[in-house]
Order: C-alpha cells, then structure tokens, then sequence
C-alpha cells in the first residue's frame, strides 16, 4: 500500500512566482502533496537560482522556497507559451502570481483573463503595499515591509535608531497568510464551483503580525516600552517578559504573571535580595520608568552570579516559561526542533550530501508531510507537457524556438 502523502493529495498549483514570499506557498502545498507546477522563463529562470553562497551548492534561497515543485520553462510573451499556461491553467485549482502589480494583466495572465479559462480558479495575488492606496504601483520588498509595518520596534534599543532584521519575517508572514488565503478560496470553489482572487501583500503580512501589540499601541495612542522587557498588564495584575544576561554572557529569557512572581525568584534565590531592593512585588514596572530600571538592573546583577542551564532549570522546575536566547544555528540544533522534525535532513544526490532544511510545522496523523527538494530549471518540461497532449516531436520545436 501506498503511504499517503499528504492532505493536499489532487489539488493543482499553477504558479508564476518569483522571490519568497512569491514561492513559499507552493512550496508548503507541494509538502503537503499538492501538484505544483512553477513557470520559469527559460533564459534563467527564477533569479534566486544564482544566489547560491556556497561554492558548487544549490542557492539556500532558491531550494528552501521552492522544494517538491516541478519546474517548467515557458515564454509567456509569445502566444504559444501562454497558449500552455492557459492549458495548464484550466486543470489547475490555484494559481499564484507576485510580479510588479499591472505586469501580469500585460502578459495575459491577470484575474480577468485566467477567470475566463477557468471560473472555479482561486486565483492568488502577492504585492508589496497592497492593491490600493498611494504607492499601490511600486514594487516591494521584505524590508520595504518591515520599515513601513513597525516590527522593527518589536527588537529595539532605547536610544538607538530602528533598523529591519535578516530575517525575512514580512516575506514569511505573507507566505503564510496567503498559503491559508488560497485553501479557504478553494473550499468555497469547490462548494460553490466560483473562484475568487486572493490579494495578500507584504505590508498587510507585517501589520498582522504586530498582533495585540498594535491594537494596545493604537488604543493607548502612544509606542510601547522597548528594550530588554515586556511590561503588560496593570499595577494589580502586572506582567513581565525579559531577557537578561548569565555570567558568561549567554542570554535567557522567562515570561510570568505577578501571580507567581514570589515563586519564581524563590525558584531562582533571587526573592531575598530583590524585596530588601524594593521589589518583592512585580507591580513596581508600573511605577514608572525609574522603578521599572532599577529592578531590571537588579535582575541584571543576580543573573550575572550564576550559570544560564541553571537559571532555566530552576524556572522551569517551579513551572515558570522560560527559555535560553537562541542564535540561529543554536535554534537549528536545539532538541524540541530537532525531535519535533521543525528541522530535518534530505538526501541530495546530484551533490552526495545530506543536509539540513527546514522541516515542517504541522504534523498530520494520517496524511504526514513529505519533504521534497528543488527542481532544476525546466526538469518537468517533457511530462508536464506531455500530460497535456504534447508529442516528442513538438516538444523539441519548442525547445529549439526557445519557447520552453
């Protein structure tokens, strides 16, 4: 028997996307047993196929965003190519574009004329601002969003300038975002046999990923307090998330209620010290800015007297959250990951290597994700095509008139 594969088994993906939040999609459809054809340009392809930092390695980029997809060429500016993607587009379920707005109703694919292929068509689209307001037209980029979108704030220093992360999370949210978008259009399609265009953007991704954040800075009408801790809450009921620092420098965080505030720092050998400083109760980071500083500094200085696996242990023995401050490649490494499959390994055998990706989030019972690895460029032509009636012989002659 078969093992099944996926939840997603018979649902089919046209998509011509480029860039991450653009691909990412597909990518978690096709993990979870989707059909996913990406159109490439022949000349090349996807420009994140050559963005390869490692010496004779497939680019991060490209794989990580584009794996278990199927790629065809495909000139979509003469009549023949979009002649395929029109065949391609009538047997599909979704389709996925992200160029510059306006780009695709030039190149005949837009919504109004896909829509006329195939009516039942959920039909995704991924800008950078958004399909209205003032700069609707401009291209974007995940740091456009993450500038625009106020995540910069959620990591800031007092007293020094924001700046945006490495880390793609604009790209990423909107990725997610329009992966759940797509599979409720689709669900109404298949109810009711009408499609429906999905916009998503990469500003509107980083704006719902502020969460109740920005609900309380826009009820308050003022930024919120940055830097080493999350005051939340009030003087009675107070709240505190924060980082700190152990004697070697290794960063650990916790998170509590001043409900068990006594507990913890019990837990930690802290309480003693911290009540004769003062701050037996947690409601002084309400007190104001002054009082908020000098129990933080006192954290600082109790933390500093000790080792990080300890402190984490004690908090987590007394049943308080916390967690060491993990770098990338110590995220990459750290045992829930690892046991959970949130990082995994895949045979690569064009480079005789296995190695590590991303694994993936969900865990179904009875239809589990596979995890594939990127095509090369144009590596599905011959079947794709072929599946569509295309003979050998014409196959070729579009090979050779450059229109695959």
């Amino acid at each position: 028997m078969t093992e099944p594969h996926g939840p997603l088994q018979g649902v089919k993906v046209v998509a011509c996307s480029t860039a991450q939040a653009g691909t990412v999609p597909y990518m978690l459809m096709a993990d979870l047993g989707a059909d996913v054809v990406k159109i490439e340009a022949p000349d090349g392809g996807d420009p994140s196929r050559s963005q390869s930092v490692l010496p004779g390695m497939p680019s991060t980029y490209f794989e990580t965003n584009n794996r278990g997809v199927k790629s065809v060429t495909l000139n979509l500016k003469a009549p023949e190519g979009r002649d395929i993607l029109y065949k391609l587009v009538a047997r599909a379920d979704i389709f996925g574009q992200n160029f510059r707005p306006g780009a695709a109703e030039k190149n005949g694919f837009g919504y109004e004329a896909l829509r006329q292929v195939n009516p039942k068509l959920v039909y995704i689209s991924i800008s950078g601002y958004g399909p209205a307001g003032p700069h609707a037209a401009l291209p974007g980029t995940d740091s456009m969003a993450q500038a625009l979108g106020g995540i910069a704030e959620a990591y800031s220093t007092p007293g020094q300038p924001l700046r945006t992360g490495i880390v793609s999370v604009a790209d990423e949210t909107c990725a997610i975002l329009a992966f759940g978008g797509a599979l409720a259009a689709l669900t109404h399609a298949r109810t009711t046999g009408v499609g429906q265009k999905v916009e998503c953007s990469l500003l509107g991704a980083q704006v719902r990923l502020l969460g109740w954040t920005l609900t309380t800075t826009m009820w308050r009408n003022r930024d919120p307090v940055t830097g080493q801790a999350r005051v939340t809450g009030t003087r009675a009921r107070p709240g505190l998330s924060a980082s700190f620092q152990d004697q070697d420098g290794k960063p650990l965080v916790f998170q509590l209620s001043g409900a068990v505030w006594q507990r913890a720092m019990t837990a930690l050998g802290f309480y003693p010290a911290l009540e004769a400083a003062g701050c037996g109760d947690l409601g002084v980071v309400h007190d104001g800015d002054d009082a908020r500083a000098a129990l933080l500094r006192k954290l600082d200085e109790l933390f500093a007297g000790g080792a990080r696996d300890d402190w984490v242990a004690r908090l987590r023995g007394a049943d308080i959250v916390a967690a060491p401050i993990n770098t990338l490649l110590e995220a990459s490494n750290d045992p829930d990951v690892l046991a959970n499959g949130y990082v995994s390994e895949v045979d690569y055998p064009k480079h005789a290597k296995r190695l590590k990706v991303h694994g993936t989030p969900w865990g179904f019972s009875e239809t589990p994700a596979k995890i594939g690895i990127a095509p090369e460029l144009g590596a599905d032509n011959a079947a794709v095509l072929g599946a569509l009636g295309y003979g050998a012989d014409q196959i070729r002659d579009l090979r050779a008139r450059a229109i695959i």
